[in-house]
């Protein structure tokens, strides 16, 4: 390990057949950063003509969900009857709070020509005292999120304040989440304020003081510690993190909370039907697992 990074975490990917996601949290060595629970990195991929991203209707609790696209186009709908497509450089904030359920699915217009799979999905744990809050949603556009640009350098703040701009995405804790865009040659400070910081190297190459990280890893800071991040080649690198979190979170399928017994009342209540149905999207449903592929450990 360098003086740079407490943690360095390798993905695990799972092929979905025409894309693949790779998901770097949670994990055994580490569950969170910041708010940060889970964090998957999906394509990028154009899937076949015809084909595209069907996840049916299913539920999460006492989280927040975190869609930004860097290419094609997702039509969200869920159960308090909002539908919106969300596009690249946009973003989707979903509050499951006490309760949502949700679908998401590439338009009609996307699999004309095979759609388009590219881009980040991550949750965020609700802090101590608003896990069940009411269930919401936020669609933030792409020209409502402040924009930096010089040198090289193109980054878009989606929540949080970084660089001395703010985005007007609901934060429910302290929360920083950045899409960093650099050209060849072209670098950027990263500032040392949050509690907890990581960086994930979506596309391309890039290094943080002369240190070469690899693509697809997220790598957790060390805090209060600047650094400069920097690309030879060109990248798209994702800043996120915030404060941390004094009571653990656990994680289990679509649920997160700080109590194991709230999580298994979810189960029992997306098997027994008793979570409310997304109006147009009614007909189909992810059934409850028997073993998830996401989990908290231990």
């Amino acid at each position: 390990m360098t003086d740079l990074f407490t943690l360095t975490i390798t993905p695990t990917t799972h092929d979905l057949g025409g894309f693949k996601v790779r998901r770097t949290l949670p994990s055994k060595p580490r569950t969170m950063v910041g708010p940060f629970i889970f964090v998957d990195q999906f394509g990028p991929a154009q899937l076949a003509p015809g084909d595209g991203m069907d996840v049916r209707p299913h539920p999460h609790i006492n989280l927040a969900t975190v869609t930004y696209l860097f290419g094609g186009a997702i039509d969200h709908r869920d159960s308090l009857g909002t539908c919106a497509r969300i596009e690249p450089g946009a973003v989707n904030l979903m509050t499951a709070g006490r309760g949502i359920v949700h679908s998401e699915r590439s338009p009609a217009s996307e699999r004309q020509g095979g759609a388009i799979m590219s881009g980040m999905q991550t949750w965020l744990a609700l802090p101590d005292g608003r896990e069940e809050i009411d269930p919401a949603f936020e669609h933030v556009a792409a020209d409502q999120l402040p924009s930096i640009e010089g040198d090289g350098i193109t980054a878009r703040v989606i929540m949080g304040s970084l660089w001395g701009r703010t985005a007007p995405t609901t934060c429910y804790a302290e929360t920083i989440y950045a899409d960093i865009r650099l050209n060849t040659g072209a670098s950027v400070p990263i500032d040392a304020g949050a509690d907890e910081r990581a960086v994930l190297i979506a596309l391309g190459d890039a290094s943080l003081d002369g240190e070469p990280l690899e693509l697809y890893t997220l790598y957790i800071l060390k805090p209060g510690v600047p650094m400069t991040l920097r690309s030879e080649g060109g990248a798209r690198v994702m800043l996120l993190g915030g404060e941390a979190f004094a009571t653990p979170r656990h994680v289990w399928w679509n649920f997160v909370s700080s109590s194991r017994d709230r999580i298994n009342q979810a189960k029992h209540d997306w098997k027994g039907g008793r979570f409310p149905s997304v109006p147009g999207d009614k007909e189909e449903f992810i059934p409850l697992p028997e073993v998830p592929i996401t989990v908290s450990y231990p």
